[in-house]
C-alpha cells in the first residue's frame, strides 16, 4: 500500500500523510482524500493542510508536556531530512524524559508500517534507495492513552547501476 519514494539530495519530495479508519498512519508519494501533503528539500521541511494552504513547520521535537507526562520525546537520530549513501546503517535513537514507565511500551514505524524493534536506540542495517518517515508511538496499557512522536523524514541514496564503476 505504501509506495516506495524515490528521494535525491537537493531535490524536493511530495509525500502524503493520511490515517486511515483504524487509527493507522501513512505516507505515499500518491494524493489521497483529506491527507496533509509535507514537502520536503534541502534540510526544511514545511507542512500544509488538505487544502493545501500553507502552514507552519513542526519540529521533530516535541518538549511540551503531554497526556503521559513526558517533557522530552523526540527522535534525535537520523535528523530531518538527513542522506544516507550506500550499506549505511541508519542509527536510531529516542530521547525521553523522564524515562520510560513500567506500564508503558514503545512500537515504532517506519513509513507507517510497525517495526520490531522496540527499545530507545537501535540500528536499520540496510534500506533500499527512498524517502522514509520514522516515528515512535508510546502506549501506556494501564489508560490505553499513547502519544506519538513527531514523524522524521530521512532519505537513503544508492549508487546508480549505470555509473562507470558497475560496468564490466
Amino acid at each position: 500500500m505504501l509506495a516506495s519514494l524515490a528521494a535525491f539530495a537537493g531535490q524536493a519530495a511530495v509525500v502524503y500523510k493520511w490515517t486511515d479508519s483504524d487509527g493507522v498512519v501513512h505516507y505515499s508519494d500518491q494524493p489521497v482524500p483529506g491527507a496533509q501533503k509535507i514537502f520536503t528539500a534541502g534540510g526544511s521541511s514545511a507542512n500544509s493542510s488538505p487544502s493545501d494552504s500553507p502552514s507552519d513547520s513542526r519540529p521533530a521535537t516535541q518538549s511540551q508536556s503531554s497526556p503521559l507526562g513526558y517533557t522530552e520525546f523526540s527522535i534525535t537520530s537520523p535528523v530531518a531530512n538527513q542522506t544516507f549513501f550506500g550499506d549505511d546503517v541508519v542509527s536510531v535513537h529516542l530521547n525521553l524524559e523522564p524515562g520510560l514507565r513500567p506500564n508503558q511500551s514503545i512500537v515504532w514505524h517506519l513509513n507507517g508500517k510497525q517495526l520490531e524493534e522496540q527499545g530507545f536506540q537501535f540500528a536499520l542495517p540496510h534500506l533500499d534507495r527512498g524517502a522514509y518517515v520514522l516515528a515512535a508511538t508510546i502506549t501506556d496499557q494501564a489508560t490505553g492513552e499513547s502519544r506519538t512522536s513527531d514523524g522524521v523524514t530521512f532519505f537513503v541514496r544508492q549508487p546508480s547501476e549505470l555509473s562507470p564503476q558497475h560496468r564490466n
